[in-house]
């Protein structure tokens, strides 16, 4: 059984790299931490770039999570 982030692909690409992907995919899309005001809520801009909304803070870290799992 796939999870819903990856029923937009349908039955392409094989059911090992869906799985990985939607992993990939929860992660980015759960709320980040900022490091320097602790506020939930940090966008990503870019691969690895990162901007916090409430102290304007633009800054690097992983490409997908700032936080590790």
């Amino acid at each position: 059984m796939t999870k819903l982030p990856t029923k937009r692909f349908g039955a392409r690409y094989g059911r090992k790299v869906r799985d990985r992907f939607a992993q990939v995919d929860v992660l980015q899309r759960k709320k980040q931490k900022c490091p320097y005001c602790q506020r939930l809520g940090v966008k990503r801009l870019a691969m690895g770039i990162w901007e916090c909304p409430k102290c304007q803070t633009k800054f690097a870290g992983k490409a997908y999570f700032l936080q590790k799992v």
